[in-house]
């Protein structure tokens, strides 16, 4: 056979191998961490949710999802063991590092930070109402020039 018809296999295979290599790393990595949780750790699930670990069976985890509330878990299912710290700062939002120079509050709505009172005031009296027919409005001419006299378009049709 000719060597440059089998490069693309070998090539082929050497991908598979260092992809297969670098998934079991990775699950070994994962099932080391699992394995060093502790009572008390604060854990991250693979669905998102954040608890701590109160019991550790061969194949189950015992989590405290609320204070009293318990459920068990795979261990499969912890996606990440949390230091206190992260953990605190995620659940609790408790951030040592967080700097509150002025207690500045930034509203949820950002139109808020772009309009002062004067331009709300202005813009709410330069609004049309396009849906609402006004008692005040005058009747508009139809196709033969006559007015009508708030009939609706079928009624001023039939005469």
């Amino acid at each position: 056979m000719n060597p440059v018809t089998l490069l693309p296999f070998i090539v082929l295979i050497g991908a598979m191998f260092l992809m297969t290599r670098s998934a079991k790393k990775k699950q070994a990595a994962a099932a080391q961490m699992r394995n060093e949780m502790q009572p008390g750790t604060g854990v991250r699930t693979i669905g998102g949710m954040y608890a701590t670990v109160k019991e550790l069976h061969d194949d189950t985890v015992l989590l405290e999802i609320a204070p009293g509330v318990h459920a068990i878990y795979a261990k499969n299912a912890i996606g990440a063991v949390l230091d206190d710290a992260e953990y605190n700062r995620i659940v609790h939002g408790d951030d040592e590092n967080s700097l509150d120079l002025d207690g500045t509050v930034v509203p949820d709505d950002a139109s808020s930070l772009t309009e002062d009172d004067a331009d709300k005031d202005a813009s709410d009296e330069a609004r049309i109402d396009l849906g609402k027919k006004t008692d005040d409005a005058e009747p508009k001419d139809d196709e033969s020039g006559k007015k009508s006299e708030g009939k609706d378009d079928g009624e001023a049709d039939a005469k």
